[in-house]
């Protein structure tokens, strides 16, 4: 099949001769693509990877497989073809996919493994498959993704979407499973308030998820006049932070009546938003951390938390059921279709993606938010 092979850092090539996924257990679903989204991760392998893909010469946990491998874990398509023991879908369905790869998935793989022991880590038993000790995703690290024009994997990830979503925006799923479960980290209810630190695409998203969680009010911090533009589109109020000389005390200042958001959540991962994220909130507000750092410390003060009973948490990407509540959001409207499609700032064939996909996004990433990749055609 045709696509994209991840070597290494900085080592991404498009091939067709790439041997194409075939069904091999009977609750295998081979998914045909449509599009998928290249997503901040992939962008992180290609400059300073290998991260969640394994090393060169070396296998995945789940899987037992090697480099070089399709990348893509943001994707929608049509089912293809099924295993005998598949009930949930048929060919012809339109679905996305779940991409996560944990402890459950490694079932799937067992011939291929070295260490054949099924056993389930502390994360797994407890019903947190999104915190696997293990982790990795179909399309980054465990199997051939969707960069590539077709992908198999276990029926447990499939989801059908509604006939009045398209293809392309259902590739958006993904991006905003990831914000959704950021804010059922939050708690969030109905009419409660929130600070999105960061107007990139995760943050976008942040906002679409809090739309779809019904905020009551939602301000985007952001220094980009692009992104602050965009936000507002969203449905954002927009507060540039380089304005003010105190502007923790002025984004406060705009809900006097709490003395600060429900709850924030940081899209961009450095000290200062780290920081912003907590002292925003009002007494016994929730901070989550959505941005994934380097691997460095950072200064924190454990009474800034203490003396207003305020929580700081973080969220790692998603679980199946955070994939539902949004192609719910979305067939409610509370997640309007027409925002979703100002995301999508591009569309490319597989073999036009490292210069229109890639490079576009790393070196004009004020002007893209989302570009996707069809490997099937931009026909389909």
């Amino acid at each position: 099949m045709k696509g994209l092979l991840y070597y290494g850092k900085e080592q991404l090539r498009y091939s067709e001769e790439i041997e194409e996924p075939q069904l091999k257990n009977p609750n295998d679903v081979k998914v045909k693509i449509a599009y998928c989204g290249i997503c901040g991760t992939d962008l992180h392998e290609y400059l300073d990877g290998p991260i969640f893909f394994p090393a060169p010469n070396c296998k995945s946990e789940i899987s037992g497989k090697e480099l070089p491998l399709c990348p893509g874990h943001e994707f929608s398509g049509v089912v293809d073809s099924v295993g005998s023991g598949v009930t949930r879908v048929k060919p012809g369905d339109r679905v996305v996919v779940e991409a996560t790869s944990h402890c459950s998935d490694r079932e799937r793989y067992k011939e291929d493994l070295v260490n054949k022991d099924m056993s389930f880590c502390a994360a797994c038993k407890v019903e947190k498959p999104n915190c696997c000790k293990r982790l990795s995703f179909v399309g980054l690290g465990t199997d051939h993704g969707a960069f590539g024009q077709y992908v198999v994997y276990g029926e447990d990830h499939m989801l059908k979407i509604p006939d009045n979503l398209p293809l392309d925006l259902a590739a958006l799923v993904e991006p905003l499973a990831v914000a959704w479960h950021a804010v059922n980290c939050a708690n969030f209810s109905p009419g409660q308030t929130a600070v999105v630190l960061g107007g990139g695409p995760i943050g976008l998203c942040t906002i679409l998820a809090l739309k779809g969680h019904q905020a009551g009010r939602i301000v985007c911090s952001e220094p980009a006049a692009i992104r602050r533009e965009l936000a507002e589109k969203l449905g954002a109020e927009t507060f540039n932070p380089m304005d003010y000389d105190d502007p923790i005390l002025n984004l406060k200042n705009m809900l006097p009546e709490t003395e600060g958001f429900t709850a924030s959540f940081d899209c961009s991962g450095i000290q200062k938003t780290f920081d912003t994220s907590i002292d925003v909130l009002g007494p016994g507000g929730t901070a989550v951390n959505v941005a994934i750092w380097p691997n460095v410390p950072i200064q924190f003060v454990p009474m800034c938390l203490t003396y207003q009973e305020k929580r700081s948490t973080g969220s790692m990407c998603y679980v199946t059921k955070d994939f539902q509540e949004v192609i719910d959001a979305i067939g409610k409207g509370l997640i309007d279709q027409e925002s979703m499609k100002l995301l999508i700032t591009g569309k490319v064939e597989a073999k036009d993606a490292i210069e229109g996909g890639f490079m576009q996004l790393i070196n004009h990433k004020e002007t893209n938010v989302k570009i996707m990749i069809a490997p099937n055609g931009l026909d389909m």
